[in-house]
């Protein structure tokens, strides 16, 4: 057999594993989600300019919030529910009709706070139409059940929607966006792509179950506050922090730091397939008390932190090269911000293995709550401090401060429940 043959022999062999298909699945969502956006980020930026792609990203930050308001923590709980129960279809469609009717039931208050919310951020305040565009990507997105998939470890079909959705929509905004005056356009593509796929997935769920009917909404609010009041605190030292430069400094001081942040917030989420694959594997094993869990652990750790690391030096280098391409002239001040948060990225690598990968399967929620939630404090404290002195340079650091404090917290509350065994 020639060398050829060989490799494609490896290669099916390896796409017969569940683990790595899954994991290719899910980078391809990933993949979608950061290199489309990027693809249109050296179009946006000169388009729009600095103070309409300022507003731009007030509003995808507004979608932001609105989203872990009704997403509410399921990607937790949710998830690790639907992982321990699998194999029964009948406690699977509990589950979904439970999630759906909750987020039904979430709607009530989330009309009213999302208006209020673009009323109370001043560079929104004239535009209803990025508002109402937030909203609708915003309720689009969380009524996503990539959830479902993730725990029952089947994100084929999601993936492959994912990724010809997202193309759609990039090549949406090359076609409409025209003039700063589009800039509530790319909004609305990206409400419509998460519309499209939300639709599409709730039809292939109800062939997975045995449907009860919408009932158990209640339950579930309660079972989710914990992990909801950590969704929230989680975007006080992360999304937040677009909103609250734009509180302080003018809109092409927030351009420059929101055109930092484009580059580096995805990639955040480059290790999170790395999550969704091991978290309800590691919720399941530690339920089951199987010994594959140390093994699984040690596979995570070292997946995430190596992808953290690469990215972290990759951007630092980089950073120049990265600015002058995707952003453009009149973008100097990002160059700074971007070396910065590059260090943001090895911290965040630690604390989600740490937190998701550890504290969350072994059920230690209350631990990972209190130290999120007081990381977010201190980065809203920080930034109303610094930003009045420094500039729009002080905000990259408050986010390391404040991402270092979630990563040393989550280690010691590790570090201390293994010393008390």
């Amino acid at each position: 057999m020639g060398l050829t043959p060989r490799l494609w022999a490896k290669v099916g062999r390896a796409w017969r594993s569940p683990t790595l298909r899954n994991l290719f699945y899910l980078y391809a969502v990933q993949a979608a989600n950061y290199l489309f956006p990027l693809v249109t980020l050296p179009y946006l930026a000169r388009v729009l300019g600095p103070e309409g792609f300022g507003k731009l990203a007030l509003a995808q930050a507004l979608v932001l919030y609105l989203y872990a308001f009704l997403e509410y923590g399921y990607q937790f709980t949710a998830t690790r529910e639907v992982a321990r129960n699998r194999e029964d279809r009948a406690e699977l469609g509990k589950i979904a009709a439970g999630v759906l009717h909750a987020r039904l039931l979430l709607l009530l208050p989330l009309l009213p706070l999302g208006i209020g919310l673009g009323w109370a951020i001043p560079l929104l305040r004239g535009d209803f139409s990025l508002t109402v565009g937030a909203l609708l990507a915003a309720i689009g997105q969380g009524f996503s059940p990539l959830w479902f998939f993730q725990g029952l470890e089947q994100m084929g079909r999601v993936a492959l929607l994912e990724v010809l959705v997202r193309g759609a929509t990039t090549l949406g905004v090359f076609l409409l966006v025209r003039s700063p005056g589009d800039v509530a356009v790319p909004i609305y593509l990206q409400a419509a792509s998460y519309w499209l796929t939300a639709l599409l997935g709730l039809s292939w769920l109800r062939a997975e179950v045995v449907w009860p009917g919408l009932s158990g909404g209640g339950a579930w609010l309660r079972k989710g506050v914990t992990f909801f009041v950590y969704n929230l605190a989680t975007l006080l030292y992360t999304s937040l922090n677009v909103t609250l430069v734009s509180l302080v400094l003018p809109a092409a001081q927030v351009g420059q730091y929101a055109g930092a942040e484009r580059l580096v917030r995805p990639l955040v989420n480059m290790w999170s397939p790395i999550t969704r694959l091991f978290f309800p594997r590691l919720s399941f094993a530690f339920a089951q008390g199987k010994p594959e869990a140390r093994r699984w652990l040690w596979q995570a750790f070292l997946l995430t932190l190596g992808v953290g690391v690469v990215l972290g030096a990759s951007l630092f280098l980089s950073a120049p090269i990265l600015v002058s391409w995707f952003l453009g002239a009149g973008y100097e001040m990002a160059v700074p911000i971007v070396k910065v948060l590059s260090l943001f990225l090895v911290l965040s690598a630690l604390s989600s293995f740490v937190g998701i990968q550890l504290l969350l399967p072994m059920g230690l929620d209350r631990p990972f709550l209190v130290i999120a939630l007081s990381a977010g404090l201190l980065n809203v404290a920080l930034a109303l401090w610094a930003l009045p002195r420094w500039g729009v340079l002080a905000m990259p650091w408050v986010a390391v401060v404040a991402e270092g404090w979630v990563s040393l917290g989550m280690l010691g509350a590790w570090l201390l429940l293994k010393s008390r065994r």
